[in-house]
């Protein structure tokens, strides 16, 4: 196992005057071709298969493009097998992938910059932060976009083999007009590197519980595929493949759940929870589908989505229960699920009392972590407060932030385990350990402490909080 220990800052600097400005990251442009679809003079616009903003001239579309395609190409003279993955500018990034054969994916952003004001009423100067965008948060960030769009419409070349180019530029059009619009990528941050799932702990009991309701409504009803059981946005349980969930969790948590957000259950022995008898009162209701099993004239539609399969992709239908398209199966599956889900529910809330009473009181902990397992993409985060698609509230300074991203780089770059402790200039230590997969970050507010008793501290923090978990001293 390696030890290293650095000390380093990262910063911004001190700011020269109440007018300085300072802007984040933000997209420029995001465009999605086939290089193979227009290869003479005169057909290269037909290598475009979507292009963001579409407002701008057709020249500089085909410009943009084919200075991507000079790019990759140059680089696969090196190694041919991998090919350019972004390439640096002063004033901004461009991120490549090509995520089926001969299709690329290309996200350009503009580097964050400070605009500092002038005396004499000069233009203001501006600052290029180029160092402050990290290669690995952006790359995840269009290798997501493009399984989102595969989770609701399938491959490119699914696409393709169903109507053509046509078809397929259809399909990029209607999806990412309106999935970049929910790209916040100021709040992107070592979490969209990890791409994890947050797990709610629970008792075996409760868990056996669960496991018993899933198996059971998933034998009375036979169109049931597979299911994945969440309380709030925590996993509790899922059939699905690991990559499938990973994807449909972002989803979940980050876009459908926020928008139909609700009071939570109260727990079975409050007096605001009414008696469940005669015809079982329940609060269950649909977050996709009918929003009424009663009226005559709801729509039984639910999203398809595209799941693993052995010989491929198979196409299902997403029904989300606070539980086939037909009335009397979900009449059926809410007469099954809803109160028997009800009483799940107030088990759980309970658990998660519990859980709230272990862990103390609620003050301002010396310590806060990300830990992230690669063998079943668990994640916790004690300084993430918030994040769906919209918005990321982080308790802890965007430069800490930047050493987690850039010590999770090191770690990239070698298979063996290590360990790496910082100091920064703003008197907290940031310490990364990677360990058979699984990897911890650690930021403390100890200003005076030393190396051996930030070490100590960090030990602690694992024996009280990872304790069925081994990390190698």
């Amino acid at each position: 196992m390696s030890q290293y220990c650095a000390f380093v800052s990262h910063g911004l600097g001190m700011a020269s005057g109440m007018q300085e400005k300072q802007y984040t990251p933000s997209l420029l442009s995001f465009f999605i071709y086939n290089p193979t679809f227009g290869p003479r003079e005169g057909e290269e616009e037909k290598k475009i298969l979507f292009y963001h903003p579409s407002d701008v001239e057709k020249n500089e579309k085909i410009r943009n493009v084919g200075l991507c395609e000079a790019i990759v190409q140059f680089t696969r003279t090196f190694c041919p097998t991998k090919p350019a993955k972004s390439l640096h500018t002063q004033k901004n990034r461009q991120f490549f992938f090509e995520p089926e054969d001969n299709f690329w994916i290309v996200m350009v952003v503009r580097n964050p910059m400070v605009e500092k004001p002038n005396k004499d009423g000069k233009p203001p100067t501006i600052e290029y932060q180029e160092d402050e965008i990290l290669d690995t948060v952006y790359g995840a960030v269009v290798r997501q976009c493009y399984s989102m769009y595969k989770l609701f419409n399938g491959t490119f070349g699914r696409a393709m083999e169903a109507g053509g180019v046509d078809l397929l530029t259809q399909k990029l059009e209607k999806f990412f007009y309106r999935y970049l619009q929910t790209l916040h990528l100021q709040s992107c941050d070592l979490l969209d590197v990890f791409g994890g799932i947050s797990f709610f702990p629970l008792d075996k009991m409760t868990y056996l519980k669960i496991q018993s309701f899933v198996n059971r409504v998933e034998e009375s009803l036979s169109l049931i595929k597979y299911t994945a059981f969440l309380y709030n946005d925590q996993l509790i349980w899922s059939g699905l493949e690991q990559d499938d969930m990973r994807i449909l969790y972002k989803y979940l948590t980050t876009s459908l759940f926020p928008r139909h957000s609700e009071p939570e259950l109260a727990g079975r022995d409050s007096p605001l929870r009414p008696e469940v008898a005669g015809n079982l009162l329940h609060y269950g209701r649909f977050l996709t589908g009918p929003t009424n099993l009663k009226d005559p004239e709801a729509k039984f539609r639910f999203p398809k989505i595209f799941v693993s399969a052995e010989d491929g992709y198979e196409e299902l239908h997403l029904i989300v229960y606070k539980v086939k398209q037909r009335k009397d199966f979900c009449e059926q599956l809410d007469a099954l699920v809803g109160p028997q889900l009800t009483l799940l529910a107030s088990d759980i809330c309970e658990q998660f009392t519990i859980n709230r009473r272990i862990s103390g009181p609620e003050k301002e902990p010396q310590f806060k972590f990300i830990y992230f397992n690669h063998m079943n993409l668990a994640e916790k985060s004690t300084i993430h407060m918030r994040k769906t698609a919209s918005v990321c509230l982080t308790s802890v300074h965007p430069d800490l932030m930047k050493i987690l991203g850039d010590i999770n780089c090191d770690f990239a770059r070698v298979d063996e385990d290590e360990e790496i402790i910082v100091k920064a200039m703003t008197d907290y230590w940031v310490v990364g350990k990677k360990s058979d997969q699984r990897e911890l970050y650690v930021i403390l507010n100890q200003k005076n402490a030393n190396l051996i008793e930030v070490n100590e501290e960090v030990k602690r923090l694992c024996a009280t909080q990872f304790n069925n978990i081994f990390f190698l001293d």
